[in-house]
């Protein structure tokens, strides 16, 4: 199993999960739902990484950070956001 640093972050009505070191999310109800989806995005990912050539996979920048977490703000954000370790 891989090891993968996931925030989470409240949008609206749901939540959205971003895993850090490629980019992918997962968005759900709940917490744990937005993390399933994640899962389950990260392990279709890496079956067609392992299968094809010239599939880009990279960490996300600084930037696509401060953007995720500040996307729908206009004011600074006072949300609660969260910080989880997620083996996928």
């Amino acid at each position: 199993m891989d090891f993968y640093t996931v925030v989470l972050r409240k949008s609206a009505n749901y939540w959205v999960a971003l895993c850090l070191e490629n980019g992918l999310v997962g968005q759900g109800s709940f917490q744990d739902e937005a993390i399933t989806k994640l899962k389950e995005a990260i392990e279709s990912f890496q079956a067609v990484y392992v299968s094809e050539e010239g599939i880009y996979n990279a960490p996300i920048s600084i930037k696509e950070l401060h953007e995720f977490l500040t996307v729908e703000a206009q004011e600074p954000i006072s949300g609660v956001f969260e910080l989880r370790a997620v083996y996928a």
